[in-house]
C-alpha cells in the first residue's frame, strides 16, 4: 500500500480529523472528516465560504491530526485549491451525504490537496514512522 493510501485509510478509519491552520499569529484548529485519494495525492474537502478556506487561501501550511486504536497520526505541508470539477465530483462521490450541503457547480464547494505533505505514525508502544506523500 502506497504512503497516501496508508494515511487516507488511517482517516477513514478515525473518520474524525482535526486540522489546524494560521490566522494571522493566531493557530485555528478544527474537525474534518473527509479524505480522499485522488490523482496521488490526499485531499480534503470545505466550503469557500469558511474561515478555513480563507485562512487556507492566505497562508497554505497546515497540519492535520487523527487519533484511532491507540495510534495517532499528524499530517503537515501545504494545502493547495484543485478547482476542477472531476476532483470535487469525485470527493462528492465518497460523501454522498455532503451533496445535501455541497455541489460541484455550487461556486462554494471546495477541495485541497497536500504539496510537500509529510505524515507521522505514532504510538507510546512504537517509535514513530515518518512518510512522504
Amino acid at each position: 500500500m502506497k504512503a497516501v493510501e496508508r494515511v487516507c485509510a488511517f482517516l477513514d478509519e478515525a473518520q474524525v480529523y482535526y486540522l489546524a491552520t494560521a490566522e494571522g499569529d493566531q493557530p485555528r484548529v478544527r474537525p474534518f472528516g473527509t479524505a480522499l485519494v485522488y490523482e496521488g495525492k490526499l485531499y480534503i474537502q470545505t466550503g469557500k465560504v469558511k474561515p478555513v478556506s480563507k485562512q487556507l487561501a492566505a497562508n497554505p501550511k497546515a497540519e492535520l491530526c487523527a487519533f484511532h486504536n491507540g495510534q495517532w497520526l499528524r499530517v503537515s505541508g501545504k494545502l493547495l485549491n484543485d478547482d476542477r470539477r472531476e476532483a470535487k465530483v469525485t470527493m462528492l462521490e465518497k460523501y454522498p451525504n455532503l451533496k445535501r450541503m455541497y455541489d460541484p457547480d455550487d461556486g462554494n464547494t471546495q477541495v485541497l490537496f497536500f504539496e510537500e505533505g509529510v505524515a507521522t505514525f505514532s504510538s507510546f508502544t512504537a517509535p514513530p514512522e515518518t512518510v512522504a506523500l
